[in-house]
């Protein structure tokens, strides 16, 4: 069981495309640089490292991702007048943008990042540099190939992995943007469509187990616990 509604798009393939060879020329600048081990250490088997174009100190070797105001681009990214160009044409804020390497053979093990999806107001869009048709994500089941210079949405908040099957390094450029309606529209424009709201209003409150939710707000028996108690019966009655 994905745990992941069948309405939520999983991935898309969005309409910018980039040059791959411009965009490797960067990638060799930035190759010498001290490129950061991946900060949580039991969610990958082999290399995955990462550089930060922008991030929240302003630091290349800060690769955390997070959101909230603040993150500014890195001294890295005037390096890279290609890489800084692509960035800049997504036309919405930018919170941390990164280079991520995955080494040959490297696995990322299955997990979510709650929060991470366009309806959750992030959008973690990967463009793919160095690339190989043996690395493949896995996204609650599904194996996709994100192949180079295109611009890919993956909702991070699927049960998704990663693995390099291939003999090369594997190296994305990934960027989490805020969506506004200029990302909202390319995003329709690749076939996404908002997903349906909580029959419930609460995504935690569920068919499966509205029935105990109301027992317990009976027992609580507050007036504010008993008119939830009445709205999510009518609710389940609905349907």
């Amino acid at each position: 069981m994905s745990g992941v509604p069948d309405e939520v798009t999983r991935w898309l393939r969005l309409a910018p495309a980039f040059d791959v060879d411009r965009l490797r020329a960067d990638l060799d600048t930035v190759l010498a640089m001290h490129w950061q081990a991946h900060y949580n250490d039991q969610a990958h088997q082999g290399s995955w490292t990462s550089i930060a174009l922008r991030s929240s100190s302003g630091r290349p070797d800060d690769i955390h991702a997070g959101d909230g105001p603040g993150f500014t681009d890195t001294p890295l990214l005037l390096r890279c007048p290609y890489l800084r160009q692509v960035i800049d044409s997504f036309a919405c804020d930018k919170q941390s943008v990164r280079l991520m390497a995955l080494g040959a053979g490297a696995r990322i093990k299955p997990h979510r990042d709650p929060g991470g999806a366009f309806e959750d107001g992030l959008a973690r869009l990967h463009v793919p540099i160095a690339t190989d048709p043996a690395v493949l994500f896995t996204l609650d089941g599904d194996d996709v190939h994100f192949g180079a210079g295109a611009t890919w949405y993956m909702n991070a908040s699927c049960l998704h992995a990663v693995r390099n099957d291939s003999g090369h390094v594997r190296v994305h450029l990934v960027l989490d943007c805020v969506p506004n309606p200029w990302l909202r529209t390319l995003f329709e424009d690749a076939g996404w469509r908002a997903p349906p709201a909580p029959k419930y209003g609460d995504p935690a409150i569920t068919d499966a187990n509205v029935d105990d939710v109301i027992s317990q707000l009976h027992a609580l028996g507050t007036p504010a616990a008993e008119a939830m108690a009445t709205r999510l019966t009518y609710l389940a009655l609905k349907s």
